[in-house]
């Protein structure tokens, strides 16, 4: 049995070693707010937080994950920068579909973590490999934009 750190809870499950740590997340502890996407690290979909970094867990096995603080979409606004980030995505209606918003937030608020001022080349290439299908792009830099200066 592993013993995670996932939202600040420390959490149990009994997957082997090699369990990508989305699979944990959404099949052991029911936090299904992160998404499948390629299962390759690719679309960005599954981006968690590990250690405050933003991490593809569709590839991660969950055995690199234990002793480490694990963050979920489902945390992300307890966080003062994942809440101005929440609310800058509203205002700024990023969500078309919304099936990749979990990781583009995650991805937004990691970058905002580590920078409250992000220049447009920043944040492109903080959210490299985080893919929209419905194209929102302008309204993400828009809204990291909004949330920095909420920030400040």
């Amino acid at each position: 049995m592993m013993k995670l750190n996932v939202n600040g809870k420390e959490l149990s499950t009994e997957a082997p070693d090699d369990t990508p740590l989305l699979w944990v997340l959404r099949d052991s502890l029911n936090l299904t707010g992160t998404k499948f996407g390629c299962g390759m690290a690719l679309c960005g979909a599954c981006t968690v937080h590990i250690d405050g970094a933003a991490t593809r867990s569709c590839v991660l096995p969950v055995s690199a994950a234990v002793g480490k603080q694990i963050s979920t979409i489902e945390d992300v606004a307890g966080n003062p920068v994942g809440k101005a980030v929440q609310d800058a995505w509203i205002a700024e209606n990023v969500p078309q579909c919304g099936y990749c918003q979990s990781g583009q937030i995650m991805s937004a608020t990691a970058l905002l973590q580590r920078n409250r001022s992000p220049t447009d080349a920043d944040i492109d290439t903080a959210m490299t490999g985080n893919i929209c299908r419905c194209g929102t792009y302008v309204r993400i830099r828009a809204a990291i934009h909004r949330a920095a200066a909420a920030l400040a």
